[in-house]
């Protein structure tokens, strides 16, 4: 199908306030994540694997880090028209920020007019996950719906922590439900619901009457999920479309229908844990369906020392380029760019992110380490949690996170 009558808009305005520190100085879909890429690249490499090369990345909080990323790696040919444009709030529409996702959409409705598609795809900036839109842009199309909704099958226990589509044998979603306690279960799968994943494709005209009637209810939050789709709902114009029927190219059984909100740091952190298993809940190594990210001129990873007590050895691990681990012991840990883990070091089910030092005899258990934080000789990071607690910031479920430019003393 010729995309040349679809437009990507990537709603990236995120504070991300549940993953502080790591959005101390960032916004949320400029956290990395794997190592080398960054939470929107997963979004943005879905559309350009899907054929869809025209889209804007609508930013607003802190948003330097991530403009700079996609500076350096979304660069389209313009020969072919095809582009990748971060778009700040402008304030178009009066002297305001945006004041939600759909009032983002209203102030840049400009970029519509400029383009003139037929259909819009909206997706979110900050979720972990494969998916074939062009799929789903199919189903759109074959049902008339005015808008589509992505909903992923999730256990009708789990229901309370999402928004539920409740929808009928067609597919035509008959009412949303926000974070439910015992919603009726789908009915092919008396164990399941239907939860947003918040990804949406619409069709012109109806994201412009809606979002414009929206506009100027002075009593909406101005919010896609919890305005913009209830109300088409009640028009009898959403439908949703089932995230276990979209086949990526590549995907194994295990990660094919992968999806992940890594808004909290536990989650974040459980995310990492998924990589690094033999058999990965997801698969990074799909050559067929790629995450692109731009990466550092950097060396390959090396490892040195093989004496008793001082061997350098990464296990369970996921190792990036520029690595050094130099006599230490690493286990079940993601290393980003340029990590040095230093002789009789010890870091486990850590996630440390670019330029982190750990220094001689340290011991980081259980911790996210942000960018080029230096973990001095002999420190004890995930040991002791209640001394943690007063330095640095600990989740809910014991994972210590040290922000960037945290100090950390022996």
């Amino acid at each position: 199908m010729a995309t040349r009558n679809v437009f990507a808009m990537i709603l990236a305005g995120g504070k991300g306030t549940r993953l502080f520190p790591l959005s101390r100085e960032r916004a949320k879909p400029a956290v990395p994540f794997g190592g080398q890429y960054r939470l929107i690249d997963f979004a943005l490499s879905n559309l350009a694997n899907g054929g869809f090369l025209k889209m804007v990345v609508l930013t607003q909080y802190k948003s330097h880090s991530l403009d700079r990323h996609l500076a350096l790696t979304w660069r389209m040919s313009p020969l072919l028209g095809n582009y990748v444009t971060p778009v700040p709030a402008q304030m178009r529409r009066g002297s305001r920020w945006f004041e939600g996702s759909a009032d983002a959409i209203f102030q840049n409705f400009n970029l519509l007019n400029d383009e003139q598609p037929k259909y819009v795809i909206v997706f979110g900036a900050d979720h972990i996950y494969r998916m074939d839109p062009q799929q789903m842009l199919h189903a759109h199309i074959a049902s008339g719906a005015g808008v589509t909704v992505a909903g992923m099958r999730v256990p009708v226990s789990d229901a309370d922590q999402f928004g539920v589509l409740q929808a009928d044998e067609g597919g035509r979603i008959t009412e949303f439900l926000e974070k439910p306690d015992n919603p009726e279960p789908l009915p092919d799968d008396p164990d399941h619901v239907f939860a947003s994943m918040g990804n949406y494709i619409f069709s012109i005209d109806t994201l412009r009457r809606a979002i414009s009637e929206d506009a100027n209810d002075d009593d909406s939050a101005h919010d896609l999920g919890g305005n913009i789709i209830p109300m088409l709902v009640e028009r009898d114009e959403a439908y949703v479309y089932d995230f276990a029927s979209n086949d990526v190219p590549g995907s194994t059984e295990r990660d094919r229908d992968y999806w992940r909100d890594v808004g909290t740091l536990d989650a974040y952190h459980e995310a990492h844990m998924d990589l690094i298993s033999v058999d990965p809940m997801f698969n990074l190594y799909n050559r067929e369906w790629p995450i692109y990210t731009w990466n550092e001129p950097l060396p390959p990873a090396k490892f040195v020392f093989d004496h008793e007590g001082r061997r350098g050895q990464a296990l369970d691990s996921m190792v990036s380029q520029g690595v050094v681990v130099s006599g230490g012991s690493v286990r079940r840990s993601v290393l980003s760019p340029g990590v040095r883990v230093h002789s009789y070091a010890e870091v486990q089910g850590c996630v440390l992110l670019n330029g982190v030092r750990v220094g001689r005899h340290a011991v980081i258990r259980n911790a996210i380490v942000d960018k080029n934080v230096h973990v001095p000789e002999g420190a004890k990071i995930g040991v002791d949690l209640e001394r943690d607690r007063q330095r640095f910031t600990v989740s809910d479920g014991g994972i210590v996170v040290i922000g960037k430019g945290d100090k950390v003393d022996a």
